[in-house]
């Protein structure tokens, strides 16, 4: 049976049409997945029996199971979840001052082999389908159900290289932008990738109003190479020529997420590369403070010295902000629970 929710409004539509139904019944099935949260077809109420015979007969609903969730004391909720071929992923939901952020793992395991980071210790399985993102943020909303409060900011940002996976995430992201689903808006909705330029040629072309996040993480070609084999792909001139084309075809701002590792990539020579990288662009840097995965052996930048950083990158002319540091007394790395779930931390 397939995943409903890896079916857009028009693939409903369509599946509806095909059954000789009404249009407006793709719209009632739609509203009762992602507005009323039905996680079982009988609930449906104002459809025919027979036609919630044919969605049981034909969909599941919720491909998830449960296996951990840990919760920070800052309220960061990180959920590990059990996929129906037995596939674990991460879902994690940070709380601000401006919303209920929910971060989303597009791949099983991740290829990108980033030299600090957790999700690497796992190689990539699999792709995972925008059914499987969509049911990671439902999961997320029907927990917040409980208290009547509502996802309002996706970032995929969690395990795998989201452009690695380019159409389901695409997908994946139309669907939650929705009218007739959950409506997250999509300024409100990011995307991040660790530098596959010709996704980022193909993302520009597709002039949508979704954020780009860049993981950039190093400011010279030397260093970023040595911490994202991606760059011997695609080093910084290319990645900065495809984000700078990005730029002008879309108005739109960029984010470089800029994870700080101690005597690594925050001294002041780095200030100074980072600033003449990125003159003139509509971007702005995040400050990142690094969350330690031991078996890497990278160090946490302290906090005086990570607003020092801060300070002389704003001084430079950088806009730039400093994150708020969530889920630090969890498994809160990219792929750090998964991994010590399979044995590898």
């Amino acid at each position: 049976m397939k995943l409903i929710y890896d079916l857009s409004y028009e693939d409903i539509n369509q599946w509806v049409l095909d059954q000789g139904l009404k249009s407006y019944r793709s719209k009632q099935i739609y509203q009762w997945l992602y507005q009323k949260r039905a996680l079982d077809f009988e609930q449906m109420s104002d459809l025919s029996k027979d036609l919630v015979a044919l969605l049981k007969e034909q969909f599941i609903i919720d491909p998830l199971k449960l296996v951990k969730r840990q919760q920070s004391k800052d309220g960061t909720v990180k959920c590990l979840y059990k996929l129906l071929d037995g596939s674990l992923v991460e879902t994690v939901l940070m709380v601000y001052d401006y919303g209920n952020s929910v971060c989303v793992t597009s791949q099983v395991g991740c290829n990108m082999g980033c030299t600090f980071c957790a999700s690497g210790l796992l190689k990539k399985d699999r792709d995972l389908s925008s059914g499987e993102l969509v049911a990671q943020v439902m999961a997320i909303q029907h927990e917040l159900d409980a208290t009547q409060e509502r996802v309002s900011h996706v970032v995929v940002m969690g395990s795998g290289e989201p452009f690695d996976n380019y159409d389901n995430v695409m997908r994946f992201m139309k669907t939650i932008n929705h009218d007739n689903g959950l409506a997250i808006g999509a300024r409100h909705i990011t995307v991040s990738t660790c530098g596959i330029v010709p996704k980022i040629n193909q993302f520009s072309k597709e002039h949508t109003q979704f954020n780009l996040a860049v993981s950039l993480h190093a400011p010279n070609d030397e260093l970023r190479s040595q911490l994202m084999p991606i760059n011997k792909a695609y080093p910084l001139k290319d990645l900065m020529a495809s984000l700078k084309a990005y730029s002008e075809e879309n108005n739109r701002r960029l984010t470089f997420e800029y994870i700080l590792l101690k005597d690594v990539n925050d001294q002041d020579i780095h200030v100074q590369q980072l600033s003449k990288l990125i003159k003139g662009m509509n971007a702005y840097v995040n400050l990142i403070p690094y969350n330690v995965v031991d078996e890497h052996g990278y160090k946490q930048v302290g906090f005086v010295q990570a607003m020092k950083f801060y300070d002389k990158l704003m001084k430079s002319g950088v806009k730039c902000t400093l994150r708020q540091e969530h889920g630090s007394d969890i498994d809160a790395a990219c792929g750090q629970l998964r991994a010590k779930t399979e044995g590898k931390l």
